[in-house]
C-alpha cells in the first residue's frame, strides 16, 4: 500500500493521520512516497493529491474516510 504526497498538503497529513490511526487496528504496511521533484509522479499524482493505492491500483484520493478504507482492505485480503 502506498500513500502519495507532498510537503505542506494539509489533505495529505490529515490521510497519513487518518492511515496510522487504523494501522494500529488493521495489518497493513504503509509506504510513503514523496512526489515533490519527480517529474513523472508530479504529472501523474499532484492533482489528486493525497493518493492511496492498494496492490498497485488507485482507491483513494483527496481524502481516505475511515469506513471506506476498511471495506477496501478487506476485500484485498
Amino acid at each position: 500500500m502506498a500513500l502519495f504526497h507532498a510537503p505542506g498538503c494539509h489533505l495529505c497529513e490529515r490521510a497519513r493521520e487518518v492511515l496510522a490511526a487504523l494501522a494500529e487496528e488493521c495489518d497493513f504496511e504503509l509506504t510513503e512516497v514523496d512526489i515533490s521533484g519527480n517529474r513523472d509522479l508530479e504529472a501523474r499524482y499532484r492533482e489528486w493529491l493525497p493518493v492511496v493505492e492498494i496492490d498497485g491500483e488507485r482507491a483513494f484520493t483527496y481524502t481516505v474516510p475511515a469506513d471506506a478504507f476498511r471495506r477496501r482492505l478487506a476485500r484485498t485480503n
